[in-house]
């Protein structure tokens, strides 16, 4: 028994297709399989980068002059939804910072430099790439970073410390979010750190609920100077650039979690059919079958939500930070309930540590909190909807 859902939706032409083959063929036969000995060792081999960017999906969507393949948003999406069999969302995470997080803006807004010097490396996956914004004392409140960027002459000297940096233990440079100017929104910029500056450290591997394949780090920076020309656009302008980042964050978010959620469900709905209780499979009762129908009509929904967003960001409408807004608010509450729902259909055997659906719902918890809060994206739509 299965659910019979359409995957004829008309974006995906047959090379989208293709390109949800090779990913599904890969996440199921290469990390699925090392899924257990990798979340126990709270990391992923290194080469993983590397294979993935031999499959072309650190750059998709990067010009081919720098690497990348110059597709489309919907090679995106077949690449975030077909990930999900890997079982593996923090290995998931760890690449979808390193493609859609830490380099678009690269792509965006940098010179030259940047992209022979920090783009292309990490789209060949021979760097690995983080993301630095969020610090012990700002979170979702991007404008109130406090770790600071001086200018010394051709160099800036960097001072402060970030938290909860995915890949940040062994990232080689970081898209780094610093106080170049004075408080407020007004005084951040981005800077691209070599993570082989001189005063730079890993203060502290961070031991996380879920998502244990990947890992999480805590970052120290003491008089780190590093050359003006690794400036990312213009100074003081960085807030700006990272609101603009976010909505891709967002959005890759958002496929993310609710493919991660449709596994879980279709797994669920397999162990159910074959799961007997008091004569008869699960589904046979009225209340378990009506659940089951009425997670897939919701994922459903939020999906077809999402794929909207997607379709604004194609076109470059304004309206598409309210339909992502929309979209990961949404996926990240119903990940959340899927899997929780999932788990308790799979009784006892669900709250196992060997049950896969027991890491479905530790690791769905985060996407109500990485990128921005279920509350802040509420807060945002108030404020889109001029309250």
């Amino acid at each position: 028994m299965s659910f019979q859902r359409s995957r004829s939706y008309p974006q995906f032409t047959e090379e989208h297709e293709a390109l949800r083959r090779t990913v599904r063929h890969w996440a199921k036969t290469e990390l699925h399989p090392n899924g257990e000995a990798w979340e126990q060792a709270r990391l992923f081999p290194r080469e993983i980068f590397k294979r993935a960017a031999e499959l072309g999906l650190l750059g998709i969507r990067v010009p081919e002059a720098y690497g990348g393949l110059g597709l489309d948003w919907w090679y995106t999406v077949c690449y975030a939804e077909e990930m999900a069999h890997s079982g593996l969302a923090g290995l998931t995470m760890a690449l979808l910072v390193q493609s859609d997080m830490a380099t678009p803006v690269i792509a965006e807004i940098g010179d030259e430099y940047h992209k022979r010097n920090f783009l292309m490396p990490a789209v060949r996956g021979e760097a690995i790439a983080a993301l630095g914004v969020t610090e012990p004392d700002a979170g979702s409140d991007v404008a109130g970073i406090r770790t600071v960027a001086r200018r010394d002459g051709d160099d800036y000297v960097i001072d402060g410390a970030k938290t909860y940096i995915t890949n940040g233990t062994r990232a080689d440079f970081i898209t780094l979010a610093v106080r170049t100017g004075g408080k407020g929104f007004g005084g951040i910029s981005l800077i691209l750190f070599p993570t082989d500056t001189k005063g730079f450290r890993v203060a502290k591997k961070l031991e996380k609920l879920g998502n244990h394949s990947s890992d999480t780090a805590e970052l120290s920076f003491e008089g780190c100077r590093v050359p003006a020309r690794n400036l990312l656009g213009e100074e003081n302008m960085g807030f700006a650039y990272i609101m603009q980042n976010f909505q891709g964050e967002r959005l890759i978010g958002a496929l993310s979690c609710l493919a991660g959620a449709q596994r879980a469900l279709d797994a669920t709905l397999q162990y159910c059919t074959d799961r007997k209780a008091f004569g008869r499979s699960l589904t046979g009762f009225q209340t378990v079958r009506h659940e089951l129908v009425q997670l897939e009509a919701e994922l459903e929904a939020a999906r077809q939500l999402t794929y909207r967003a997607v379709h604004l960001v194609i076109a470059n409408d304004d309206m598409a930070i309210r339909e992502i807004t929309m979209s990961k608010l949404i996926a990240g509450e119903l990940a959340c309930k899927v899997a929780d729902r999932c788990l308790q259909l799979h009784g006892g055997m669900g709250y196992m540590h060997e049950a896969e659906i027991s890491r479905a719902w530790r690791d769905a918890r985060l996407i109500t909190i990485g990128g921005g809060t279920s509350e802040i994206m509420r807060e945002i739509l108030s404020k889109l909807a001029g309250f």
